[in-house]
C-alpha cells in the first residue's frame, strides 16, 4: 500500500536572473494518512517552501513527489487544482481571508470551485463556523474579527471540502497565547477525527503537540522522530467526496456575477469612475447614430417628397455659357410635349419660374410664381386640399386663375377661405381656385409652400415674360426601366435640339441613392467619433482591472490554494470586466436615449431604432471582454506562491 505522501530527493532552486538559490537539498520524506506531523525549523530553513510543495502550490526543481502513489509531476495545472480542492486544506499564519467577503463567504470559497450548490455550501459553512464558536459572526468581515476568530474562519475554510490533509503554516504565530492554545486544540481534534495534520512551525512548544517531529535546517532534514506506529485512518469519506464531486468550476454564472459585484462594491468610487467612461461612450454612440439616422431620414423624406419616379430635366449643359441675363433658353414647351409621347413616360410637366408681388386687400406679399401644366400634383405627389388645380382649358384660354401654396394663403388671407377671392399678381387680377396641401421644406431648405401656380401660357405671357422653361419633370411608369427611359428621353431631346446636348437629366431615384450613401457615410463618421469615447472607456476598464489584479494578488493566491483552476480565475476577472461594461452599457443606453429625446423635443431630427442601441450595448460588452481579457489572463497565470506572499 502506498504512503499518502512520499518525497524522494526533492530539491527546489529559485532563479533571479543568473543567480540561483537552492532552498531544499535532496529532501526525502514519507507521511502516512492520519499522522499529526510537525515540521520545525528556523526562518529561512526551507520549511515554508516544503509546505508549498506538499500542498501542490509549487513544483520541485528535481526529485519526485508522489501522493497516494500518483506522481505529481504527471498532473497538469487543472489536475493539481482538483487535487488541492478535494485533498488539502490550508491554514495560514496570516489567515489569508478575502477582505471584502464575510466569514461565511470566505468559508464557502473551496466549495464554489468544487461545484457545490449555493444552498448546500452556505449550510455547511454556517455549520462549520458554528462548531468553531463563530455562530454569531457569520456575516462579519475579516476586519471585524479578532486574530483568533480569523484563524478559526481559516480552519473552517480548510474543512469545507472535507480535506484529508490539513496544512497549517505557523498557525499560532500571529495569535495571543490563549488563541494559540485554542487553535492547537482544534488541530488536535481534527487529527483525532482521522485527518492528516501537518504543522509548519519554528516553535518547539507548538511542535510538541504533534505525534511526529521533523526538523529541517538549511534545506535538509536533520531529525525525524518517525511515524508513531498507529494504523492509518480510513480515507473513505475523502474518497467518497472525490467520487461525488461535481464538475469543477463556478456552480453557476450567477455566482460569478455575485462575486464580481462584491469585488466592485469594495472600491465603489473607482468603479463609478470606470462606469462613467463606459456610460459616456455608449451614450455618445446612441446619440450620434440617432442624430445621424434622423438627419439621413429627414433628407431622404424631403427628396422622396419630390418623387422618386421622376427625371428632372434642366436647361444648359454642364459647361455651357449662360445668356446675358443669366438665363439659359434651351428648353421649350414643345420639348415637354415630345417627351410626353416617349414610351414608359406617364407625363412631362413643364415649369417656368419667376418672382412677383401679390396683393390681397391691404396685404402685399412677394413669392415665387410657377407656370405649369395640370399634371404637376401627380408628378410631385402634392394634393390640392381646397378647391381644384389648373386644367388644360385654363392653359388654352390663358385664364387668370391661381392655386396658392399654403404659406402664401396663410400670409395673404390668414384663417379666411381664399377660394373665389382675387389677388393682384403684378397688378393683374387672378382668381384663387385652389389651395395646395402643406409640402414642407425642400431638401435644399426652401419652403416649398411659398409658391403660386398659374397656367403655363398665362404665366409666360402675362407674368414672367419668357417662352423658355426652367425645367421639365418627366414621370416614369415602370421604375425597373428607368435607365432605358432616361436614355430614350435624352435621344428625343438630342434630335429636337439638332444633336446638341444643351440640357441636363437628373434621375431622382439615383439622386436618392447617392444622398442615402452620403448620409450613411456621415452617420458612420459620427458613430466613429462616438466610438472613440467608448474606446477610452474600454481602456479605463482595462486599467481598473489591472489595478484590481495588483491589489488582489493575495486573493488570487488564496483562491488557487483552495482549488481554483486557471479558468476559474480567468472567468472571475473577465466577468468583473463584463459586469462593469454591462452596467455601464445599460446606463449609457438609457442616458443616450433620454438625451436624444431631449434633442428631439428641441427640434433636432432624431430617429430611434434598435440597431444603434444594440450596437452600442454590444460594443460595450465586447469592450469589456476584449479589454478585460489581458488583466484576467495575467491574474490566471500568477504563481500561487508569489501571489500568497504579496502584500
Amino acid at each position: 500500500m502506498y504512503p499518502m505522501i512520499e518525497l524522494r530527493d526533492i530539491t527546489r532552486t529559485y532563479h533571479n536572473g543568473e543567480v540561483a538559490t537552492t532552498v531544499l537539498h535532496g529532501v526525502s520524506l514519507k507521511i502516512e494518512e492520519g499522522e499529526f506531523v510537525a515540521i520545525m525549523g528556523a526562518s529561512g530553513s526551507g520549511k515554508s517552501t516544503l509546505m508549498h510543495l506538499l500542498g501542490c502550490l509549487d513544483k520541485p526543481s528535481s526529485g519526485s513527489y508522489r501522493f497516494a502513489g500518483q506522481d505529481i509531476a504527471e498532473l497538469n495545472n487543472d489536475q493539481l487544482a482538483a487535487l488541492r480542492r478535494r485533498t488539502f486544506g490550508f491554514v495560514f499564519q496570516s489567515y489569508h481571508l478575502i477582505p471584502s467577503a464575510s466569514a461565511t463567504e470566505n468559508v464557502e470559497v473551496p466549495a464554489i470551485y468544487a461545484g457545490l450548490p449555493r444552498e448546500e455550501r452556505q449550510a455547511r459553512a454556517r455549520q462549520l463556523l458554528g462548531e468553531l464558536g463563530l455562530g454569531e459572526r457569520l456575516e462579519n468581515r475579516p476586519s471585524q474579527l479578532s486574530g483568533g476568530q480569523q484563524q478559526r474562519v481559516s480552519i473552517a475554510r480548510a474543512l469545507m471540502n472535507d480535506a484529508r490533509v490539513i496544512l497549517a503554516d505557523e498557525p499560532t504565530g500571529a495569535l495571543d497565547s490563549q488563541s494559540g492554545r485554542d487553535v492547537l486544540a482544534l488541530l488536535k481534534e481534527l487529527h483525532q477525527r482521522g485527518k492528516t495534520v501537518i504543522v509548519i512551525t519554528h516553535d518547539r512548544d507548538v511542535a510538541a503537540h504533534a505525534d511526529r517531529l521533523i526538523e529541517i535546517r538549511d534545506g535538509r532534514i536533520v531529525e525525524d522522530s518517525g511515524p508513531p506506529g498507529r494504523p492509518p485512518a480510513s480515507g473513505g469519506k475523502a474518497a467518497e467526496s472525490a467520487q461525488t464531486e461535481r464538475a469543477a468550476g463556478l456552480a453557476e454564472t450567477g455566482e460569478a456575477i455575485r462575486m464580481a459585484l462584491r469585488a466592485l462594491r469594495a472600491n465603489l468610487f473607482r468603479t463609478v469612475l470606470t462606469l462613467l467612461g463606459i456610460v459616456i461612450g455608449v451614450a455618445s454612440v446612441v446619440v450620434m447614430l440617432a442624430v445621424g439616422n434622423g438627419a439621413r431620414q429627414e433628407v431622404i423624406d424631403r427628396i422622396s417628397s419630390l418623387g422618386t419616379n421622376l427625371l428632372l430635366i434642366r436647361p444648359g449643359a454642364p459647361n455651357m455659357r449662360r445668356s446675358m441675363d443669366g438665363q439659359t433658353t434651351t428648353l421649350t414647351a414643345a420639348d415637354a410635349e415630345l417627351l410626353a409621347e416617349v414610351d414608359n413616360v406617364l407625363g412631362a410637366v413643364p415649369e417656368m419660374n419667376g418672382r412677383a408681388t401679390l396683393r390681397a386687400g391691404n396685404t402685399d406679399y412677394q413669392t415665387q410664381i410657377t407656370a405649369t401644366s395640370p399634371e404637376l400634383p401627380l408628378a410631385r405627389d402634392w394634393p390640392v386640399v381646397s378647391g381644384v388645380f389648373l386644367d388644360e382649358q385654363d392653359n388654352q384660354r390663358y385664364s387668370a386663375v391661381a392655386v396658392l401654396g399654403s404659406t402664401v394663403a396663410s400670409n395673404l388671407f390668414g384663417v379666411s377661405d381664399p377660394l373665389g377671392e382675387y389677388v393682384l399678381i403684378n397688378n393683374v387680377p387672378f382668381q384663387v381656385i385652389g389651395v395646395m396641401g402643406e409640402k414642407g421644406a425642400a431638401p435644399w431648405g426652401a419652403d416649398q409652400d411659398d409658391v403660386v401656380f398659374v397656367p403655363l401660357n398665362t404665366g409666360s405671357l402675362r407674368l414672367i415674360g419668357q417662352r423658355h422653361l426652367n425645367s421639365i419633370t418627366v414621370m416614369i411608369d415602370d421604375l425597373s426601366r428607368a435607365e432605358a427611359t432616361q436614355e430614350a428621353v435624352r435621344q428625343v431631346l438630342l434630335q429636337a435640339h439638332g444633336g446638341v446636348e444643351d440640357f441636363q437629366i437628373r434621375n431622382m431615384a439615383s439622386l436618392l441613392e447617392n444622398v442615402a450613401e452620403t448620409q450613411n457615410t456621415f452617420t458612420m463618421l459620427l458613430g466613429s467619433i462616438a466610438a472613440i469615447s467608448l474606446l477610452v472607456g474600454g481602456i479605463g476598464v482595462m486599467n481598473i482591472m489591472l489595478v484590481n489584479v495588483t491589489e488582489r494578488t493575495r486573493e488570487i493566491g488564496i483562491r488557487v490554494a483552495t482549488g481554483a483552476r486557471t479558468r476559474h480565475i480567468l472567468q472571475q476577472f473577465i466577468v468583473e470586466a463584463l459586469v462593469v461594461s454591462a452596467i455601464g452599457g445599460v446606463l449609457g443606453v438609457v442616458g443616450g436615449l433620454a438625451f436624444a429625446a431631449a434633442l428631439q423635443a428641441f427640434g433636432t431630427a432624431i430617429q430611434f431604432t434598435t440597431g444603434p442601441v444594440l450596437l452600442a450595448f454590444g460594443c460595450a460588452f465586447a469592450t469589456g471582454l476584449i479589454f478585460g481579457y489581458m488583466p484576467a489572463h495575467k491574474a490566471a497565470h500568477l504563481d500561487p506562491v508569489v501571489a500568497l506572499s504579496a502584500d
